[in-house]
């Protein structure tokens, strides 16, 4: 179990969105500090939050933001990239790119602040990964939450042994920006963040925030023909 109240954390992808709502959420629960990070910290909005510049995928700016938040206790690795890309039609570099954000900066943000949690007596790593990750219906995005997905859960047997839980956030559509031109039933980012941080708090291994999360778990037992209609005879 992670203590919140009083705990220093840092959310990448803080400044919009599933990020901004954790920030708050974060605050609310009694959290001393948070730093919020963007590739442009001015667009951090929240008063009492700590801007930080980050771009994940640098290994130079992760290496500049741990850094400067020695304090950290709870890493939360939110900010994503969604390309979507097909493995035959689209070009390698889409689908790489998509993997050295939704995979690469979360191990790189790991690796950077795993020794600094470590340091300050232990703490909490949180994933944002999404139902994608049980679905391959969205191309390299769907492989690349995959692979993070299997990161968390290695990371999570990894630090066991050294004071710092691991929990993975499964969510389906979200009412932000990056899901405004979906026509489809959407969970609130507040819920979201609510919800993960309630996980975060029961040392939970992962967190389920909607219904349709909550199905597809369900169905990995089955027949993938279950999942996958469009493969029935």
């Amino acid at each position: 179990m992670t203590e919140i109240k009083g705990a220093t954390a840092l959310v990448t992808g803080g400044s919009r969105g599933i990020g901004k709502a954790l920030v708050e959420e974060l605050y609310a629960r009694g959290a001393a500090k948070v730093y919020a990070t963007a590739r442009d910290p001015r667009t951090v909005t929240h008063p009492d939050a700590v801007p930080l510049a980050l771009e994940v995928t640098d290994p130079a700016s992760v290496a500049a933001a741990a850094e400067q938040a020695q304090d950290v206790t709870i890493l939360v690795n939110n900010a994503g990239a969604y390309v979507g890309a097909s493995f035959l039609d689209s070009s390698v570099d889409d689908v790489r790119r998509e993997f050295e954000t939704n995979f690469y900066g979360p191990l790189l943000l790991a690796r950077a602040f795993v020794p600094i949690i470590e340091r300050n007596g232990g703490g909490h790593i949180l994933n944002a990964h999404s139902v994608l990750s049980w679905l391959g219906v969205s191309g390299s995005y769907s492989a690349s939450k995959a692979a993070l997905w299997s990161q968390t859960n290695t990371l999570r047997l990894e630090l066991h042994e050294r004071g710092i839980s691991v929990t993975g956030l499964h969510m389906g559509y979200v009412d932000t920006d990056m899901a405004a031109h979906v026509d489809a039933p959407k969970v609130g980012a507040r819920d979201v963040a609510a919800l993960a941080l309630d996980g975060v708090e029961a040392g939970a291994f992962e967190v389920l925030a909607d219904d349709l999360t909550r199905q597809v778990k369900a169905g990995l037992a089955g027949d993938p023909a279950a999942l996958y209609p469009q493969l029935a005879p």
